[in-house]
């Protein structure tokens, strides 16, 4: 099991969640049919043309893969803003893909109007950087992603 996060107020954590959805729908859609297939067998006495209730396997299986996989892309992280820096997971082994920007290789960074690619510039003449899609993120979340990275990269307010 990972190490407990040291302090875990100092970070936002977002997730794939929109991006689950979809999963969670598709394992919904293989569980009705895998109980469609079970409630048939009921009348398989009046009826053998009827699917034999093995065949609620298959769907069965693909719904439990398809609902840990939703279950893992509504839990684990997509993308943390740590005091560090950016942290990005990707889709496939997260862990050994981890991909950590910290804030000072980060010159300035900019969202398009949909909110769906956050580019982050390593130099003044953006020639060099990350676009990170956002699409995974839920579209009310993609907001508080923007102005959180917006906000921390903004220079500050002067006093006086």
């Amino acid at each position: 099991m990972a190490a407990p996060v040291s302090f875990p107020e100092k970070e936002l954590r977002f997730t794939r969640s929109a991006q689950a959805v979809i999963f969670w729908m598709l394992s919904a859609v293989f569980l009705a049919t895998a109980v469609t297939l079970l409630a048939s067998a009921v009348f398989r006495s009046i009826n053998p043309l009827l699917p034999h209730p093995m065949w609620a396997l298959l769907p069965l299986i693909l719904f439990w893969i398809l609902a840990r996989l939703a279950i893992r892309l509504t839990r684990h992280a997509y993308v943390i803003l740590t005091p560090l820096g950016v942290e990005i997971f990707p889709f496939f082994r997260p862990a050994a893909g981890m991909q950590m920007v910290g804030w000072q290789e980060i010159h300035s960074a900019e969202v398009n109007a949909r909110q769906t690619v956050l580019t982050l510039h390593y130099n003044g003449a953006k020639n060099a950087g990350l676009h990170l899609s956002l699409r995974p993120i839920r579209a009310d979340r993609r907001s508080l992603l923007a102005k959180a990275v917006l906000g921390r990269l903004s220079p500050p307010a002067s006093q006086g």
